[in-house]
């Protein structure tokens, strides 16, 4: 029988109430369209210090730190994963610039900002400064994913935010190594030589790992059962050898393999990644609540008018100031740098790094090294709640997010193509026709459709196309293998539930069926590709049609009974797109897309 926790929790009951509260808190924000850091926030200060319910110290004991610690190395390998370089393409020189003139320039102002208006000693101003630098890719990534930026943008926060993280942990410990010179008998010359070292080790580690791991891959040396338990071994043990040897180091090791790893195109990288992420889901929500809970209220109470003032000039000036600087003449839009300087939020790096580098220097006889981890937490809800609520808004302003309505990405550019994309073109939906073919385009460049020549699942349309424009896929070519190959491929980055194809021809037969698992959603009467053309060529259009208290559903079923009802747009602006066994919405404010019968003024005209 477990014997229960202090505060009458077992540590078992502990880790379902974090896992809870965590998936809960992300699954809630998601149905109420909020920022899921804002709700994780709030969840774990709740059931922490305000209620007094769950106090992690207490529950786990010591384990706390290790859990936080191992956590943020994975977030910042799958960080380091998302890192391919070709990526970066336009966007290289202003990461450049963000991580080796915003890095030295962030830390000299936040460590300025720290002393003058915080009003910290300069030795904890500087090392806290440091940690400054980080902008926390645990809280950017779903600012990201809510926002919808267009590619430059996103990949400047994103690509800041992830290699910036091991390297403002590493400008705090070289901070703190000569806070120890200073506070000790220790020469300059040891804890230079004990920096160099971890992160020479680091650097090491991190290559060697990433480049033993890619062979072993591409090699078959490991089965592909085994891919993602070695992956996590390897993982830890780099992680642990290096922070062994310097602190903090370890996350530099890890975030150096996932990129190398990332841009050794290996045949397994989507399977790893995406089961990274998922991971990463749980261990980011996970950390959230625990950091959160952990806090006291007296903690939270000690906060002042001078920690208010902090926050504030961080992310008015220690923020905003160094972006702008470092991307000042460079091929960086003024809209975007705007955007990059304003856009700082913090996250789980910066607290538990501050934590543990307050509680040594507090040991080294620095008082006011106590403040290190209040003055952190504060910057960290005050940031979150701040650009969870208005990334998106300023995005929009700015003109940088990808669409503000859902799109459609039609695959394959046929007559039915063009003629469901003029339909969604009339409700103003964002829509693009693309095919391998371009002979296929000709007709939707004629009618002013945007297309895209060139196979969507190509590395080149990753790279060129704005996908996060796009809400729905419709895999609607003349070959059935191709559409369920577009729609399986494509099915985990924009849910099932928005990737379409059209009927295979055989798809009622035993012998040619496919598990539920490949393909996706029918849509309209499902019906074929060879079908749904001829429908067109006999005289069949499509239509929008809104509904109102005056003209209901039924009304327009007796008017129209051969129609069928392909999507309808919501009065909110939800497209939804509807299959043989979906009925639409009797909403006022409804409006219907449907493929039937033209009007007969249209057919005496054919």
């Amino acid at each position: 029988m477990a014997i229960p926790a202090a505060g009458g929790f077992d540590p078992v009951l502990g880790f379902a109430l974090v896992g809870a509260l965590g998936v809960g808190s992300q699954w809630l924000a998601w149905r109420l369209r909020m920022p899921a850091i804002v709700l994780m926030l709030a969840a774990g200060l709740l059931v922490g210090p305000v209620l007094g319910l769950f106090d992690p110290s207490e529950v786990f004991g010591d384990l706390v730190k290790p859990m936080v610690a191992i956590a943020v190395a994975i977030i910042l390998f799958e960080g380091g994963l998302t890192l391919n370089f070709h990526t970066l393409s336009d966007a290289a020189k202003g990461v450049r610039r963000l991580v080796f003139i915003g890095g030295p320039l962030g830390w000299l102002v936040s460590s300025a900002t720290l002393h003058y208006v915080a009003g910290l000693s300069w030795a904890t101003s500087t090392v806290f400064g440091g940690i400054l630098i980080v902008t926390g890719p645990t809280v950017i990534a779903p600012l990201l994913r809510q926002a919808k930026l267009q590619k430059r943008p996103a990949a400047l926060l994103q690509w800041e935010a992830i290699v910036n993280d091991p390297v403002g942990a590493l400008a705090a410990v070289l901070a703190f190594e000569v806070v120890v010179v200073l506070q000790t008998a220790t020469s300059m010359g040891a804890a230079a030589y004990e920096i160099a070292l971890g992160i020479g080790i680091a650097t090491i580690l991190g290559i060697a790992a990433g480049w033993g791991l890619s062979r072993a891959f591409r090699e078959a040396w490991v089965p592909e059962y085994m891919k993602v338990p070695v992956l996590f071994v390897l993982l830890l043990a780099i992680f642990a050898v290096s922070d062994a040897v310097l602190h903090e180091s370890g996350l530099l090791a890890v975030t150096i393999m996932g990129i190398w790893i990332a841009n050794a195109d290996l045949p397994s990288y989507t399977e790893l990644r995406r089961f990274k992420e998922h991971a990463t889901v749980l261990l980011v929500s996970g950390v959230f609540i625990l950091l959160a809970a952990n806090m006291s209220m007296q903690t939270l109470m000690s906060l002042d008018l001078r920690a208010l003032l902090f926050v504030v000039a961080v992310i008015l000036v220690a923020r905003p100031l160094p972006v702008l600087l470092a991307l000042a003449f460079s091929n960086v839009p003024w809209r975007e740098r705007l955007l990059v300087a304003f856009t700082g939020p913090r996250g789980v790096v910066l607290v538990a790094v501050a934590g543990l580098f307050g509680e040594r220097l507090v040991e080294l006889g620095i008082a006011d090294a106590d403040r290190v981890a209040p003055l952190a937490f504060a910057l960290v809800a005050a940031t979150v709640v701040l650009h969870g609520f208005t990334l998106t808004p300023m995005a929009r302003l700015l003109g940088l997010t990808a669409s503000r309505k859902p799109g459609v990405l039609i695959v394959g550019g046929s007559r039915f193509a063009v003629a469901f994309a003029k339909a969604l073109q009339k409700l103003e939906l964002p829509v693009l026709i693309a095919d391998p073919n371009g002979a296929h385009l000709r007709n939707a460049r004629e009618e002013g459709i945007e297309t895209y020549y060139g196979d969507v699942l190509s590395e080149a349309a990753e790279h060129r196309l704005e996908f996060m424009a796009y809400e729905k896929i419709v895999a609607a070519t003349d070959n059935d293998a191709y559409n369920t190959l577009v729609a399986t491929d494509l099915a985990p980055e924009f849910g099932r539930d928005n990737v379409f194809q059209v009927k295979r021809v055989r798809e009622t037969s035993s012998r040619h069926a496919l598990p539920s698992t490949l393909g996706g959603r029918a849509i309209g009467a499902g019906q074929t590709f060879f079908e749904l053309n001829a429908r067109l060529v006999e005289g069949d259009e499509f239509r929008t049609t809104r509904l109102t208290g005056e003209f209901t559903l039924a009304q327009w079923r007796e008017k129209n009974p051969q129609a069928v009802v392909v999507a309808e747009l919501g009065p909110n602006g939800n497209l939804r797109f509807l299959g043989p066994d979906d009925a639409p919405r009797d909403l006022d404010g409804v409006q219907l897309i449907t493929l039937g019968p033209a009007r007969q003024e249209r057919r005496d005209v054919k």
